[in-house]
């Protein structure tokens, strides 16, 4: 048994999928850095590019964050003008963030960086296993209510 990857044992998937992650991270951050975000912030401009406005408290569940953490985050992309906050009709306290055309572009662009990164984390796999994968996982971090 190799000790480099954990494959067997109750902790296993957890280790690796911990280990994956990492690596990912590391990797899509390489392709964010020269555009001046992070992956925290691409986390929050994907759910802005498919959700449109969202609320603080949505974006926090959708992206794993807590509410301080998300502050920060939507208060870096409004920094950098790629993010607004709006008031929500009815409710004085809540405002909703939404992408503005510079997120939209920068959202572009970081897509085109992260591509061959993306495609060089899946390099390993057969034909139609990185589509398996992401579907597993899926199911794995949104389970069925």
């Amino acid at each position: 048994m190799s000790t480099d990857s954990p494959s067997s044992g109750p902790f296993a998937l957890g280790l690796l999928l911990r280990q994956a992650h990492w690596r990912a991270v590391t990797v899509m951050s390489e392709a964010f850095r020269p555009l001046g975000i992070e992956l925290r912030h691409f986390a929050v401009l994907i759910v802005l590019v498919e959700r449109g406005a969202t609320v603080q408290r949505d974006l926090a569940v959708a992206t794993g964050s807590d509410k301080a953490g998300i502050m920060r985050v939507v208060d870096d992309l409004e920094r950098m003008e790629l993010a607004v906050r709006k008031a929500v009709p009815g409710d004085r306290r809540v405002r909703a963030v939404e992408i503005t055309s510079k997120g939209v572009e920068l959202f572009d662009a970081a897509q085109l960086a992260a591509g061959p990164l993306a495609e060089e984390l899946v390099a390993g796999l057969e034909p139609g296993e990185a589509e398996q994968l992401k579907d597993l996982l899926a199911r794995v971090a949104y389970p069925p209510e």
